[in-house]
């Protein structure tokens, strides 16, 4: 089997599950009790927390460990507009792009049924892009949080996180990002992005599934979504899953391979793609996207029996987020991008991980070109 659909989640390294391991087995202390267990949970806890922080290059006091980059997301993006909102009933906007994950989304949604926000939908362009003049142009004094995710799940498009955040930052708007697919493959570093909070999620990473981060400067307010204990400095309630922490923490710090040795092996798969397939074109950014995706529409076909029959002949990819899995509707991103929606129900989504080799993208090509000839043959739509 080929393995491409690492932006859906990646297998456990074993630098993670050797270092998890003890806080599985004999350290598996409650880090909130005080005995030499908890202390020894604990312990782990504050270095997992102090590891973390230097790869975001930010305060440990600044981190708070989630089940995942949806609760981030949620803690966020409501969590943030609530503690606005409370501070000054006018701040009652939300602004989120056009492409954003369902996890941002439907935060901002769910604000508007509930709270009595706006939700604001930046346009992104034909690549799937926020421009900064596009941002400035919804942007309103009563605007409480923006969020723009770093790089898309499904085409691969990045944004520019560092115009964006300064110009929401110089209107005294918190601008958040989510970086789930982003990690791993681009800068992380949140002073140089200049965001006020960042979600991150370790299953991408080469940890287990059920743990993630998020990054708060500190200064901003932010409404706990979970209460309880009061644990997580108050923002997080609930009892901290140790061992996910120090998975998260250790596979944010492990070696990959360089940026520009994945993105040339990509760019070989896609010339490769295109080539093989005639009609077949590229979604996302051209130039500005993770290194770990190529995402094709093969017009005329059906995305899912091409998926099927890439899966026949040991290709595993995917149609689209697999956290819209089972959904029929086409998707809202390429849509967003204004492909048309008999189109964008052709697109499927290859995915690599770190360990993705010149020879399997050369078989995956070859794989990709006989599944789309028998789907055509076959005339299924």
């Amino acid at each position: 089997m080929i393995f491409l659909d690492a932006a859906a989640t990646t297998p456990v390294r074993r630098e993670v599950l050797e270092a998890m391991w003890p806080y599985l087995t004999g350290d598996f202390g409650n880090p909130s009790s005080h005995h030499s267990l908890g202390e020894s949970a604990a312990t782990a806890l504050a270095g997992a927390r102090t590891a973390t922080a230097m790869a975001l290059n930010c305060r440990p006091a600044e981190i708070t460990f989630t089940s995942g980059g949806t609760e981030a997301d949620n803690l966020a993006v409501k969590g943030i507009a609530l503690a606005r909102q409370a501070a000054d009933p006018d701040l009652n906007r939300v602004v989120i792009s056009a492409v954003e994950h369902p996890a941002v989304e439907e935060s901002a949604r769910y604000l508007e049924r509930f709270h009595g926000f706006s939700v604001d939908v930046v346009p992104v362009d034909g690549f799937g892009q926020v421009t900064p003049e596009a941002l400035a142009a919804v942007l309103r004094p009563e605007t409480a949080l923006v969020s723009v995710m770093y790089a898309n799940n499904e085409v691969g498009t990045i944004q520019p996180i560092r115009e964006l955040a300064a110009l929401s930052r110089e209107r005294g708007i918190p601008f958040h990002t989510d970086a789930v697919q982003a990690a791993g493959w681009l800068p992380l570093d949140t002073k140089i992005l200049g965001v006020d909070a960042m979600s991150i999620s370790g299953h991408k990473l080469g940890a287990p599934k059920g743990n993630g981060a998020l990054f708060v400067r500190s200064r901003t307010r932010i409404e706990p979504l979970l209460h309880g204990g009061g644990q997580e400095r108050g923002r997080r309630s609930g009892t901290q899953n140790v061992a996910g922490a120090v998975a998260l923490a250790t596979a944010l710090g492990l070696d990959r391979p360089g940026q520009e040795y994945v993105a040339a092996l990509r760019d070989d798969f896609i010339r490769e793609v295109l080539a093989g397939v005639p009609g077949a074109h590229l979604t996302g950014h051209p130039a500005e996207r993770l290194p770990s995706v190529a995402s094709f529409c093969f017009p005329g076909t059906s995305g899912e029996s091409v998926l099927l029959e890439l899966e026949r002949q040991g290709v595993v990819c995917s149609s689209g987020s697999a956290c819209a899995a089972g959904s029929d509707a086409a998707s809202p991103v390429l849509l967003a991008m204004g492909i048309p929606s008999d189109v964008a129900h052709t697109a499927v989504r290859f995915s690599f991980d770190a360990a993705v080799t010149a020879a399997e993208l050369h078989e995956a090509a070859a794989a990709v070109r006989n599944a789309v000839g028998s789907v055509l043959a076959l005339g299924i739509r």
